[in-house]
């Protein structure tokens, strides 16, 4: 009995602390399998959950009304191992800053890239990043633009598959991310600084 009760104590005190420590980011880059993968492969990422914001649509889903919502992924994640600009310099390099149709093969409103913002401190790192982007890229327009963040609605119910796609999926995720040229354009837009 003293066991179970330690045990209890000792998740729950976990539990409080891997809480306290968390934040959360959202950014909108494409299909949000991509998104996922390429966030949970950072350390101090605990979660990145797919879903849609940005739009005025209420409880949007990805077959149904998603009406000027943007496939986006939530990120928790702890400060003290990865910090905001570091997952800013992770999402720039991790998607087409210069396509105002979609990202890659997918193309459509919800399909752009943006970065959602909480609150004022991230809305200026958001904005410094975008600037640092623009300067390296001085020919080309940035589109990716800095919004605030609204509502986050998780696709959910039969729609749950998204979820997780590419460790669900392997096979299927690996071939659409290939036949999508993800990675391609990546390499050409970003150079060795692309984290494949």
């Amino acid at each position: 009995m003293k066991t179970l009760i330690l045990s209890a104590i000792l998740s729950s005190t976990i539990l409080m602390t891997s809480t306290a420590n968390a934040a959360t980011a959202v950014f909108a880059a494409g299909c949000f399998w991509c998104v996922e993968k390429d966030f949970e492969a950072l350390d101090g990422v605990s979660s990145a959950i797919s879903g849609f914001t940005g739009g005025t649509a209420e409880n949007p889903t990805y077959q149904g009304d998603h009406t000027g919502h943007y496939e986006a992924v939530e990120i928790t994640y702890d400060p003290s191992i990865v910090s905001y600009q570091e997952l800013l310099d992770h999402f720039w390099v991790n998607h087409d800053p210069f396509d105002a149709k979609g990202q890659f093969c997918d193309k459509g409103p919800s399909y752009r890239s943006a970065v959602f913002v909480e609150n004022d401190q991230q809305r200026a790192l958001a904005e410094q990043s975008k600037q640092r982007v623009a300067e390296r890229f001085p020919g080309q327009t940035v589109v990716t633009p800095v919004l605030p963040l609204k509502t986050f609605y998780p696709v959910h119910g039969a729609e749950e598959y998204h979820q997780d796609y590419y460790k669900k999926s392997p096979v299927r995720y690996k071939a659409y991310r290939y036949a999508c040229g993800r990675d391609k354009r990546l390499k050409s837009i970003w150079g060795t600084d692309a984290t494949l």
